[in-house]
């Protein structure tokens, strides 16, 4: 039975194009008022016109989606109503979180979570009064997971979660319900991270069936519910939580304690999956912690002597027990609050304790001046603790457009802006650690806090940004939801509870997870109350593939609806966006076995002309090559091919411009393509071999650091009489993610291994066999280089570990005055001049046509021809050509990897 929408109207924000439009048209085929809402009403218009072209029922709205009221206004204007709201309207203002505006924080934040709150907030009282209403809300990996670069972003999808929940909760009893989606479509983004194939399926036809299913008043219940859609893969994703440990709540309940226990904290070999904040015996664990032994310590104590501290929010409650915490503990103090009685309250108890401590009363918001009082008292910050918050609580249909935003900004942006304050001093000094806090509300949700469970679930996903934007610099952060009795607790808690449930039993957790002697754990979720912590962590169901040879139905989805959301051996625990996309290209490749399995098959480079010993030689199992690589083999590469210290993009990684030399390329390959065996050749001997030619083609964006993989096979083979030539090819993948970075070919020369029969003249390979003959002009650049006289001795640093290259008695075996440098490594340096004069190339072609000896000059004259620049190095000092039949391709956009 084909589900029908007559009847119902449909309000599609940012539905101008993409996923919305996508949206729109679907909805429209089945009978469906839309509403295409859209700032663009061009690209609004074209939808509709095209709608109504078909037979179908749309109009346009303009209207901001902050001005949800007008959006919905438009539905009752010319539906009479409204049944169905899809918040998808959505910008990007990417930036690291050092470069970041706070206009470009807050036009994100603006659009996607005050555009939903607004838009569904005007819809909200229609669906109660007519008992149904369905509401899917748009949020993304990135808000999952953590991106780098979307710290505004990640923070806005993944209040989006907890919104969805909240609404769930609060819409039960009126037929509403309310469904998140983490939509991967072919992006800016993706295109770094995807094989090619793969993005050509990752297009909107494969999301929006899945939405419609579940907006369809027969469809499967998914309300507060989160899935991950792409690429015909659909899956459920939920909270799994460790049964974490319990702690006796004592003087002895200490960040020592907390990392004493730590393994057992963290272990999810008995997981529990909470769906709500009772789904927790926290009386009973709290009973359970006063019955136990003293903790066992760590040794030696966590302290902070002569760290400082910020903690916002300090001036009561669970702030004032940090403080208390970090004071006896050796920490400078900086006690923040908007209250002065209260920081200073706190200030003298420190102090009077024997500590040190100070006083900035101001708003969280105002983390510059938090951070300027910690510098002019103790001069650095070494920790962030932000805890400062408020309750504005309302049902979700009497909450203001004023208590929304007040929440928001004391939790949410209050977060961002002193981590913001805080982070260039974390990075100058290489050492930073940020403690966030979220709630048990933030995580499930809960009815009448729209306001602070979206403003909590944003701050963790700010929070795992955070943690990997930092990790190069040591910079760890975390996230904790607390349960305890405070000031602004006692407004919803029964006062035995907050009596119970004390702000110290906090303390040491937030103790270890900010210390120095946590040096791994970052970018995590935490629970914890009354003496008890457990880790919270996602996790996704093994899900379901639908075909891309064409879109699936909505009618599909409902079929496959308990496969979608069986959470069995085959669920995951995704980390970040590369793992979660992962399971998405593993399934791609079982259904496309022949698009990504090519390069692997045994005949993938036959050839008809090709003798009896060549085709088994190709036919032969080749070994794969792991490569992990950091910013210092980066660095120790680009030094290699003469980078200085000068030219900070390349030998310091905390340039904002810090990149890899795109030559590099050749690194990753080598153990890979020199690991091929060549005994099957007649009369091998490897000291005849030289390296003729080497091809690199740079397929994506390269990442500072990483995990790749090398699969080498034997491409071609040819009988030049007397010697052989032989070709490798090399793929250099992400080892994550599948993505093709690098294609190397290498031929070389086997001299005395000729006469086996065969092919006599390679094949046309393109630019990887183009003969490059120079212009007969002048060339249009030429650069000079000197290279220093321990070159080579820096250069096999990265790999190249011959010693024809630094023992003088090896290279007089080879009949060399002294040793030689590396071909590869003045082909870099050519390389290097063609970046340099030229810009950024996509492949790379060099024959070798002479040596070069350490501390001689390397000239490269370069002639641009279209896109393509030909080139020819010579050493100056001996006239005499080294490359040959060089030429590079120019590219056009190529970036920084987003990995």
């Amino acid at each position: 039975m084909s589900l029908s929408f007559k009847g119902h109207t449909v309000v599609i924000t940012g539905a101008g194009g993409g996923l919305g439009k996508t949206y729109s048209l679907l909805f429209a085929s089945r009978g469906a008022n839309v509403v295409v809402n859209d700032f663009n009403a061009e690209a609004a218009q074209k939808v509709v016109d095209q709608i109504v072209k078909a037979g179908g029922k749309a109009v346009t709205n303009t209207s901001s989606v902050t001005d949800g009221a007008a959006v919905i206004q438009t539905a009752l204007d010319t539906f009479g109503g409204v049944t169905i709201l899809i918040n998808n309207a959505g910008i990007l203002r990417d930036k690291g979180l050092k470069n970041m505006s706070d206009k470009e924080w807050d036009q994100v934040m603006d659009v996607h979570l005050k555009g939903a709150f607004a838009c569904t907030k005007a819809a909200w009282p229609h669906f109660r009064k007519q008992k149904f209403g369905r509401v899917i809300n748009t949020s993304s990996a990135a808000g999952l997971y953590g991106n780098f670069g979307q710290a505004n972003y990640s923070a806005a999808k993944m209040g989006l979660i907890a919104f969805t929940k909240t609404l769930a909760r609060e819409g039960a009893k009126y037929g509403i319900k309310s469904t998140a989606i983490a939509p991967i479509a072919a992006s800016a983004m993706t295109a770094t991270m995807m094989p090619p194939e793969m993005l050509a399926n990752l297009n909107p036809e494969y999301v929006a069936p899945f939405v419609a299913a579940i907006s369809h008043p027969d469809g499967p219940d998914a309300s507060g519910k989160i899935f991950e859609v792409g690429a015909g893969f659909v899956a459920e994703i939920r909270w799994e939580r460790s049964n974490g440990t319990i702690f006796k709540t004592d003087a002895s309940f200490t960040p020592s304690a907390v990392k004493a226990k730590w393994s057992e904290l963290t272990d999810f070999s008995n997981p529990y999956y909470p769906e709500a904040v009772t789904d927790v015996d926290s009386q009973g664990k709290l009973e359970q912690a006063s019955k136990l032994p003293p903790n066992s310590q760590s040794s030696p104590e966590v302290r902070f002597d002569g760290q400082t501290v910020i903690i916002t929010g300090a001036g009561a409650g669970l702030g004032r027990a940090y403080a208390h915490m970090y004071g006896r503990l050796g920490a400078n103090v900086v006690v923040n609050d908007v209250s002065e009685k209260g920081a200073n309250a706190v200030v003298d108890e420190i102090m009077k304790a024997g500590g040190k401590a100070v006083a900035a009363v101001c708003s969280a918001e105002d983390g510059e001046a938090i951070v300027k009082t910690a510098m002019e008292k103790f001069g650095s910050v070494h920790v962030l603790v932000a805890n400062a918050g408020i309750l504005r609580d309302k049902s979700f249909m009497a909450m203001s457009a004023q208590e929304w935003d007040i929440v928001l900004a004391v939790h949410l942006r209050g977060t961002y802006k002193c981590a913001k304050a805080c982070w260039p001093i974390f990075q100058k000094q290489k050492f930073g650690r940020i403690v966030t806090t979220c709630s048990q509300v933030g995580i499930y949700g809960n009815f009448g806090q729209a306001n602070y469970s979206t403003a909590k679930a944003g701050i963790t996903g700010l929070t795992r940004t955070l943690a990997i934007e930092g990790k190069k610099y040591n910079i760890l952060a975390n996230v904790i939801a607390p349960s305890a009795g405070t000031a602004m607790t006692s407004t919803v808690w029964p006062q035995e509870m907050v009596n119970a449930f004390k702000p110290d039993y906090i303390a040491p957790l937030v103790g270890y997870l900010s210390s120095a002697d946590n040096v791994e754990t970052s970018g995590s979720l935490f629970e914890v109350l009354g003496g008890w912590a457990a880790q919270t962590r996602w996790q996704r169901s093994g899900g379901h593939s639908f075909t891309t040879d064409k879109p699936y139905t909505p009618e599909d989805v409902i079929g496959k609806w308990a496969q979608i959301t069986k959470f069995d051996d085959r669920a995951t625990h995704p980390t970040s966006t590369q793992e979660a996309m992962q399971q998405m290209i593993d399934n791609f490749e079982f259904s496309h076995p022949t698009t990504m399995s090519s390069f692997k098959a045994p005949n993938a480079f036959a050839d008809p002309e090709d003798s009896k010993i060549v085709v088994e030689a190709k036919q032969s199992p080749t070994e794969a090559v792991d490569y992990k690589y950091t910013e210092r083999d980066v660095i120790l590469y680009n030094l290699g091919i003469g980078a200085t210290e000068k030219e900070l993009q390349w030998t310091y990684e905390g340039d904002d411009e810090f990149s890899v030399l795109p030559s590099f390329g050749v690194i990753p390959q080598f153990a890979a393509s020199s690991g091929i065996s060549l005994d099957w050749l007649p009369n091998f001997n490897p000291a005849k071999l030289l390296h003729g030619e080497q091809y690199l083609s740079i397929k994506a964006p390269i990442p500072t650091s990483g995990e790749l993989v090398s699969e080498p096979r034997i491409m071609e083979v040819l009988d030049k009489g007397k010697a052989a030539a032989v070709t490798t090819i090399v793929e250099t993948r992400d080892k994550v993610s599948g993505k093709v970075i690098f294609e190397n070919q290498s031929t070389i020369f086997v001299r005395g291994s000729g006469g086996f029969g065969g092919k006599r003249t390679g094949k046309d390979r393109g630019a990887a066999s183009a003969a490059n003959t120079p212009p007969q002009r002048a060339p249009d650049a030429v650069m000079e280089e000197k290279t220093s006289p321990s070159q080579a001795v820096l250069y096999r640093l990265s790999g190249d570990a011959n010693p024809l290259h630094i023992l003088p008695e090896f290279a007089a075996i080879g009949g060399f005055d002294q040793p030689i440098l590396h071909g590869l490594c003045f082909m870099g340096i050519a390389a290097k001049h063609v970046l340099k004069s030229f810009g950024p190339y996509t492949d790379i072609k060099v024959r070798f046509a002479g040596v070069v000896y350490p501390g001689e000059t390397i000239v490269t004259e370069m002639w641009k021809e279209g896109s393509k620049v030909i080139f020819a190095a010579k050493v100056k000092e001996r006239n005499t050509t080294v490359l040959a039949a060089a030429a590079a391709t120019l590219a056009s956009g190529l970036t920084t990897a987003k990995l």
